[in-house]
């Protein structure tokens, strides 16, 4: 703490606070020692006074003082600060009269008959405030809202009364009162009949304003109720707001319609210079991305769609020497990754990420420029059905196990690199997945609830199932290895060492 600074010359009693300030900051008993030395009368410690009792106080910070006491006091102090508000505003303009008195009193103290006719002209201005202030407190204090506001809003409600009655009358087609009264119109009893009310009474009697009935705790009516000998997995999971299991049904059914929406058929004919090897290269290093920037599983399915679609709709829209060639193969799975992450992911990879992805080959404005033609072409609709939504469902339903769930993930990952699938829906290639890793597992069969949630039959799924099981038995690249190295960690129970089946097993029932 810096040293106290001495003042540079005597301070004087009259001198005020600014002077003091200006000469140099002096504890108060070196401005006693340094007074008593100069022979000066020593000034009586200052007490405090209360607000108010000075009549002079301003609170020029609140502006209105009306408004905001109005504002900031709660309904039953109302007439306390209103009472407050009056005692300090007439005290301010009496306080001086009275004073003024006081002293004549005191002089003519000797003088019985003046002191007398003083004492009574004192008396007689008293009570005149009295009765003043009586009489006051009695008026309702107008604030600022009430004098303009509220009065502008009296004007105006009266003259939009009379346009709704003079609109009203005109109109031909009114028959009865609405049941909902708006907040301009009035509803006293001179300009609303008894039979306007009884109407409306009706009409609110008939409403059912409890807003219990829809509860989950209440509602126990399934909408889709499941035939006899399937397990409700919705209704045994009906209070718990995650599984939304008032809407899963319509969900999923609505996601399956719109499958259709999203044809992808054989572009690689339409095209040259791209292979189904290129694509099933690109894949696996987007499932590495994937991995490497932990992104989720929606993610990678989604981008993996995006480069489907887009090479379906422009190989069919654009000219031959418009189509991608394969040197931006890579720029269209990154950008595809890019739209897919900034959809799904809660924090998703910058795209400067992206670029150093790519190694350098591709600029930003390529990466940009791509994005903006995928969407394009796809017309900005990625609410795409995924496959891997579509296991989770049926999967929860089967309630499989962990272990088994990974499993038909590795299944259809894996399949994704197969280029003769893709003309397959996405909620078949769910079914069939989740198929093969129960007949892999040998845990059971195509149960009545599998094809109750999932829509598809034994006999629908079996082909592709097969197809399926025909992927899985290919000869393992190294080149394209990514999806059973991932799955043979032990964070995903190393389901990619589980033995494989023959067809005959997924053909027996």
């Amino acid at each position: 703490m810096a040293p106290t600074r001495l003042a540079s010359k005597p301070i004087g009693v009259n001198e005020n606070m600014n002077g003091l300030l200006g000469h140099g900051i002096t504890t108060r008993s070196k401005q006693l020692a340094s007074l008593k030395t100069n022979n000066l009368k020593v000034p009586n410690k200052r007490k405090a006074d209360s607000p108010l009792k000075d009549a002079t106080a301003k609170r020029a910070a609140f502006g209105d003082i009306t408004n905001a006491l109005n504002k900031t006091s709660a309904p039953g102090d109302k007439d306390k600060c209103t009472l407050a508000l009056k005692k300090v505003t007439v005290e301010s303009k009496v306080l001086p009269a009275v004073k003024s008195i006081k002293p004549q009193i005191t002089a003519v103290n000797g003088k019985t008959s003046k002191a007398k006719s003083i004492q009574r002209v004192a008396t007689n201005a008293i009570d005149a405030v009295q009765k003043h202030f009586t009489k006051d407190l009695q008026k309702p204090v107008a604030t600022r809202a009430q004098n303009g506001i509220l009065k502008n809003y009296d004007n105006k409600k009266e003259k939009v009364n009379q346009s709704q009655n003079s609109a009203k009358s005109a109109r031909s087609d009114v028959s009865e009162p609405s049941l909902y009264v708006t907040a301009l119109e009035t509803t006293s009893s001179a300009e609303t009949s008894k039979e306007e009310y009884k109407t409306i009474s009706d009409k609110l009697n008939k409403v059912n304003l409890d807003d219990t009935v829809c509860s989950l705790d209440d509602e126990t009516e399934v909408p889709h109720k499941p035939p006899t000998g399937v397990n409700d997995f919705d209704l045994e999971n009906w209070n718990d707001p995650y599984q939304v299991s008032n809407y899963a049904m319509d969900i999923f059914n609505y996601l399956r319609s719109r499958e259709v929406q999203f044809p992808i058929d054989d572009y690689l004919q339409r095209m040259k210079g791209i292979t189904s090897w290129m694509r099933a290269l690109l894949v696996d290093w987007m499932v590495e991305v994937q991995e490497s920037f932990e992104l989720n599983h929606e993610t990678l399915y989604l981008a993996v769609k995006l480069v489907d679609l887009f090479l379906t709709r422009s190989s069919k829209t654009l000219p031959e020497k418009d189509h991608l060639s394969k040197e931006e193969l890579q720029l269209l799975g990154a950008s595809a990754l890019f739209i897919a992450s900034k959809f799904d992911e809660r924090i998703p990879p910058l795209v400067d990420d992206f670029l150093y992805i790519c190694d350098g080959a591709y600029t930003l404005s390529q990466l940009l420029k791509m994005e903006m033609n995928i969407l394009r072409v796809i017309d900005y609709d990625l609410g795409i059905p995924l496959s891997y939504r579509f296991l989770r469902r049926y999967a929860r339903c089967a309630r499989v196990s962990m272990p088994t769930l990974t499993l038909a993930r590795f299944v259809l990952e894996q399949c994704l690199l197969e280029y003769t699938l893709l003309e397959h829906s996405d909620s078949k290639m769910a079914a069939a997945a989740l198929y093969i890793a129960l007949r892999m597992k040998n845990i059971g069969h195509w149960t009545s609830t599998l094809q109750y949630y999932t829509g598809y039959s034994l006999k629908e799924i079996l082909p592709v199932a097969l197809l399926q099981n025909a992927t899985l038995h290919k000869k393992p690249k190294s080149a394209i290895s990514t999806v059973r190295n991932k799955y043979s960690h032990t964070i995903f129970f190393e389901v990619a060492k589980v033995p494989l089946i023959e067809d005959s097993t997924l053909m027996s029932s």
